[in-house]
């Protein structure tokens, strides 16, 4: 069986959400009495393939973490690692992050990694099992239907079967309503291209990334249709929390 490293990226500020966030980490705000990173670690839980959890946190709420970890019961091994950064203004960002850990965990192996903030309907298993058949880099898109529901809004796929032939990044007039979620399992051959694209200044967001393993190897789309969330506001909060206390 092969083992897939995993990471959690919860190093971000939430500013969009103060006061709410002001004194708390976003992946620690509960959604129906759990917080967001207990409900991803829900999904993770049953998956053979990982025995360890990495959450990247920042200097600023590292300690919120360590004390709702002191406290959590989990059947696989956490790690919380540190990223040393204390403000909006010197965060690293999701591919900084990515690329921090795969440096200071020396990473060798695939990683699937997934946003603490993104709250999802769909088994993980069925994502790397897609993962398994194609041995490529997969990125997880929901199907929101409707053009207009994704324009201006999201990174969007155009996919040909399931292989990633084209990605545009907020579109004004998108090609598909495949809107790019933060979940993706990075093929271990890709890690490289990671550094690559931070080097040559083209993964200032996870959307740029994509685009650069797109261009410069080959990526799938693993479609979903149940729900998604990307608690990045209010509205989303509230409509998650509607969604999961029914």
């Amino acid at each position: 069986m092969i083992k897939i490293k995993t990471l959690i990226l919860a190093a971000g500020y939430a500013t969009r959400l103060y006061p709410l966030t002001e004194n708390q980490p976003k992946p620690l705000l509960k959604i129906a009495n759990k917080p967001i990173v207990e409900h991803i670690l829900e999904k993770i839980k049953p998956i053979k393939e990982i025995d360890e959890v990495i959450i990247v946190t920042n200097a600023r709420f590292h300690h919120n973490f360590q004390v709702w970890l002191n406290s959590f019961s989990y059947p696989k091994a956490i790690k919380l690692i540190n990223d040393g950064t204390l403000n909006n203004e010197d965060r690293l960002g999701a591919v900084g992050e990515i690329n921090y850990i795969l440096k200071e965990e020396e990473i060798n192996d695939s990683l699937l990694v997934i946003a603490g903030d993104n709250l999802f309907g769909f088994q993980l298993s069925k994502l790397l099992s897609q993962f398994s058949q194609k041995n490529k880099s997969i990125v997880a898109f929901h199907d929101l239907k409707e053009l207009e529901k994704v324009k201006s809004k999201y990174g969007v796929g155009i996919l040909e079967g399931s292989k990633v032939v084209g990605f545009e990044e907020k579109p004004v007039q998108p090609k598909s309503a495949l809107a790019s979620t933060a979940c993706y399992v990075f093929h271990k051959n890709d890690l490289p291209l990671v550094e690559k694209a931070i080097a040559q200044g083209k993964a200032d967001n996870p959307g740029d990334l994509v685009k650069f393993l797109v261009r410069n190897s080959e990526v799938h789309g693993f479609v979903f249709d149940e729900h998604w969330f990307d608690v990045g506001s209010f509205e989303s909060l509230k409509a998650a929390e509607e969604l999961y206390h029914s």
